[in-house]
């Protein structure tokens, strides 16, 4: 049966959260398929989902979405619904109370896993001024306190035409789509000021010093994170490339980093990435050791880190072969249209469709003398947080300092 699948994509999410509001644009999403206030239409079951459709919403830093796949029948059915829980929500006490426990349930599965700890850890310090900007999630304190006020706060400056866009793909022609989507959201009415002049994102500070921290939990390796703060698209757009490619560079199987921290038998697994964001990208360099081996692993780690811009550190092949790799690997991920329309959504809302539709054109002319500019602009030798996790028993065999995390120790 041909499937078509609709997002409803919005510029909103942690990025635009001060600390009362932290988490408040998760626990919306959350209320966003609670029936709804849209104006009854003869004949038509508004409550009920038509057949054959997968639902659900996700919030991130700088997006949230909300998205039908059902059969392409149902199409114009699965496009009202959206329409209708987008611009008529109803935020009814009843359905606040019971998605506010839901939400706290996950917040709950959330911190049952150690390895949170460790990413609130590194945020709260990389993000020192502005933490809330990068935790989707939220507090419980927030969502304690949410009110119908709240809700309709959000509403009132995010989710407004001029900041809103409906991705569509699938079994479905243009003609149809755009025809639907004019019937459904043509007459809304836009926003008199853009919410971003108005309420304009904040500007994460430098970290001033690198530092960091040890934490413990009942684990058996030990996971250690460096982490610093990458290239923002629109202000560095050439360093977000060069971002992409090394990292890649990085994850090769016969790279020198893979070879010096798994190979050697320092590390049982390495990583290096950065998170593609308007404000301020993190990158993350992560290892997995055990205790015995976590004071020399991040010895070697701040080793190889010093040498990434060397002009030997990769080959022009593998450079090339990267790049190539890359580019597959990004082609291959539009090929679902059901997750396609997500990655649309999400480069529309953090950079824009301009920087996607370049987005492989750069990959290709991306060079040595870029990569080594991002290296030296964002990692070497730039403050960072160093953060580890490990068991207790494991802190004190290993005899890792907080001056070996942040590359200090003599």
């Amino acid at each position: 049966m041909p499937l078509v699948t609709i997002d409803v994509a919005v510029r909103n999410g942690s990025f635009t959260e001060p600390p009362e509001l932290n988490g408040l644009s998760h626990l919306y999403e959350h209320l966003f398929f609670s029936p709804n206030d849209a104006p009854k239409r003869p004949g038509v079951d508004q409550d009920q989902p038509p057949p054959g459709i997968v639902y659900n919403g996700t919030t991130r830093e700088e997006v949230v979405e909300y998205y039908f796949t059902t059969t392409t029948p149902n199409f114009e059915v699965a496009a009202r619904m959206l329409a209708d829980s987008t611009r008529w929500p109803s935020f009814k006490e009843e359905f606040l109370d019971r998605e506010r426990e839901v939400v706290i349930g996950e917040m709950d599965r959330h911190d049952s896993n150690p390895f949170s700890e460790l990413d609130k850890a590194s945020k709260e310090r990389l993000f020192f001024k502005y933490p809330t900007r990068k935790e989707p999630i939220g507090t419980r304190a927030t969502v304690r306190g949410a009110t119908t006020n709240m809700m309709r706060l959000i509403q009132g400056r995010y989710y407004v035409p001029n900041n809103v866009a409906v991705v569509i793909a699938g079994d479905v022609t243009p003609a149809h789509a755009f025809k639907t989507i004019e019937s459904l959201f043509g007459d809304w009415k836009r926003r008199s000021v853009d919410p971003f002049v108005e309420f304009p994102s904040v500007e994460h500070p430098p970290l001033p010093a690198s530092t960091g921290v040890i934490l413990t939990a009942e684990i058996q390796p030990v996971i250690i994170e460096l982490g610093w703060q990458g290239p923002s698209v629109g202000k560095d757009d050439q360093g977000t490339y060069a971002a992409d490619v090394f990292s890649f560079v990085l994850g090769q199987p016969n790279s020198k980093f893979q070879r010096a921290l798994v190979d050697s038998g320092l590390a049982t697994a390495v990583d290096f990435n950065y998170y593609t964001q308007r404000n301020v990208g993190p990158i993350a360099a992560l290892i997995q050791t055990t205790p015995d081996k976590a004071k020399a692993a991040v010895k070697a780690l701040h080793e190889q880190i010093s040498h990434f811009a060397d002009p030997n550190y990769f080959t022009d092949e593998e450079l090339a072969s990267s790049k190539a790799l890359l580019e597959a690997d990004d082609l291959f991920s539009r090929e679902k249209p059901s997750e396609y329309v997500h990655s649309i959504a999400f480069w529309w809302s953090s950079t824009g469709l301009e920087y996607f539709r370049g987005y492989l054109g750069h990959l290709r002319t991306t060079t040595r003398a870029d990569i080594s500019t991002y290296l030296k602009r964002y990692v070497i030798g730039r403050p960072h947080v160093g953060v580890a996790l490990m068991s207790t028993a494991g802190k004190q065999a290993s005899g890792l300092t907080v001056d070996d995390l942040i590359g200090a120790a003599k």
